[in-house]
């Protein structure tokens, strides 16, 4: 009885689907895997995906169709998922690619950036990026592309991560250009891309008094779709002799 108690408590505590998988409507162990379901009749036919979906029904005492639109109840009949797991790779954040309208007050300059955001590099933390700022008039831009590794688990609420890239920045007064260094930090509130928030400080030629910048970003974005977001942006770029705050408004699409 104590065994079979601990199995109970282990199985409730990952999941609310083990609660129901556990509840006194059949005995525990008589549940078969979604994967070890007979694939074959007893007279040697092969039995349909839909059949094998009415029989776990019936074990569970659900209706056929329930099991059916819910890939989740398939997944854990087929296998116990690894929690941890899946907390520490599968990223609560997605890729997006990125294009908005952008200001800078002090030159009263429209502008246009482009971008691509977080290409996941395999089930790791690192990511690809790169973006194009530019005003209208040609006079003011900024472009580049950086490395970002996010150090805590990928499935979390808040992640960290070094930056590591080329970038340049010309403010029409100044300009500087080269290894591009710095620190991103995100705030996941709702996962999957559904809305986040991220502040990212880097220096480009850090260490250099006259060819050096230090570039502020503020980011904001929303879903309003299953693929598509809203999102703001504010970017402070201080050079040695010149200094732009920048503010954008985009569309990003989540593929």
């Amino acid at each position: 009885m104590g065994a079979v108690a601990c199995r109970w408590g282990a199985r409730i505590a990952l999941s609310p689907l083990l609660f129901l998988l556990a509840a006194p409507a059949f005995p525990l162990d008589s549940t078969v895997p979604f994967s070890e379901t007979p694939q074959t009749a007893p007279d040697g036919l092969p039995v349909s995906a839909e059949e094998i979906l009415v029989t776990q029904a019936a074990n569970l005492e659900l209706d056929p169709a329930i099991l059916e639109d819910s890939p989740v109840l398939q997944r854990w009949l087929e296998e116990i998922p690894d929690v941890l797991e899946d907390i520490r790779t599968d990223p609560s954040f997605r890729t997006r690619l990125r294009i908005g309208y952008s200001r800078v007050p002090t030159s009263d300059e429209d502008g246009l950036i482009v971008g691509v955001e977080d290409v996941f590099i395999g089930r790791t933390g690192l990511t690809l990026n790169a973006d194009y700022q530019g005003d209208l008039g040609g006079d003011r831009h900024s472009f580049g592309g950086d490395l970002r590794y996010y150090a805590l688990p990928l499935g979390g609420y808040v992640n960290l991560g070094p930056v590591l890239g080329y970038r340049r920045v010309d403010t029409g007064g100044d300009r500087a250009d080269g290894v591009n260094l710095g620190l991103r930090l995100l705030f996941v509130p709702s996962r999957t891309g559904a809305a986040d928030i991220a502040l990212m400080q880097t220096w480009v030629n850090p260490g250099s008094d006259d060819q050096g910048a230090s570039l502020s970003t503020l980011s904001v974005g929303y879903a309003v779709t299953r693929q598509l977001r809203l999102a703001s942006e504010i970017q402070v770029q201080v050079l040695p002799d010149d200094q732009d705050t920048r503010f954008s408004v985009l569309l990003e699409w989540m593929p």
